[in-house]
């Protein structure tokens, strides 16, 4: 795929595929292209040419509601979750389970509906929180971040993109998102996370693209491949980042 901003070659010519089951890592510098593709695969930036297949079928994207409806989900580094609403509540957030008109336009939540949804979907993913009932102000970041998960499952999605899910979180936490991503591609789902840390990288991922300046800079398989391979692609050869492997 190819996209442009002026006289920036944002992708120049990139090819990408992430399989169900499978976890696919992009890492690169800054500035290698790594957002624009996601967002491009996410429907909130429009390629200038490029052809797109889900499942084998030809697709377009182009917008997010265009890309959630092929089941297509985005988990952003913000979660985009609300603080001051229980976990149900940011698990239907906008999907809410309504009855019958009470008077005119009134309805009322089948919360009910929603509670038991919303525990079955977090129990399916080992996912343990202090109570449904919990504002997510209340919560750590790693349980934050399962929850902003947990609702891209709930709604069906067949591919879960991840924007450095463990950014600024302590070990612990960090150790149990890891955990939560092998757990979405032991259910089937193809999933694809952009990160900084090749540590963790290694740790989740089976295929690993590198993009270098909009370009692809080489594709690894983990089972085969070393961590200094993939800074030499990184770098374009240059001298090994121990910041990025130690």
């Amino acid at each position: 795929m190819v996209k442009e901003y002026g006289p920036v070659m944002a992708l120049n010519g990139v090819d990408f595929e992430a399989c169900p089951g499978q976890v696919t890592a992009i890492v690169g510098d800054n500035g290698a292209g790594k957002s624009t593709l996601i967002k491009i695969i996410a429907g909130s930036v429009r390629a200038d040419s490029g052809d797109f297949e889900l499942g084998g079928v030809p697709v377009k994207l182009g917008t997010p509601h265009a890309a959630a409806a092929l089941g297509i989900a985005t988990v952003y580094q913000d979660l985009a979750l609300c603080e001051n609403l229980d976990v149900v509540s940011n698990l239907f957030l906008g999907r809410e389970s309504l009855a019958k008109p009470l008077i005119g336009p009134l309805r009322r939540l089948k919360e009910p509906e929603m509670y038991r949804a919303a525990a079955e979907t977090l129990e399916s993913l080992s996912v343990t929180l202090p109570s449904l009932r919990t504002p997510v102000a209340g919560l750590s970041g790693g349980q934050r971040q399962a929850v902003a998960v947990s609702r891209a499952v709930l709604w069906g999605s067949r591919l879960i993109l991840m924007d450095e899910p463990t950014a600024a979180l302590a070990v612990g936490p960090t150790a149990q998102v890891l955990a939560l991503i092998r757990r979405l591609a032991e259910r089937g789902l193809a999933v694809v996370v952009v990160s900084h840390s090749l540590p963790e990288v290694f740790s989740v991922a089976e295929r690993i693209y590198v993009l270098r300046l909009g370009s692809n800079a080489g594709v690894f398989e983990r089972s085969t491949t070393k961590p200094q391979d993939v800074v030499a692609a990184i770098t374009g050869g240059n001298a090994l980042m121990e910041g990025m492997i130690g």
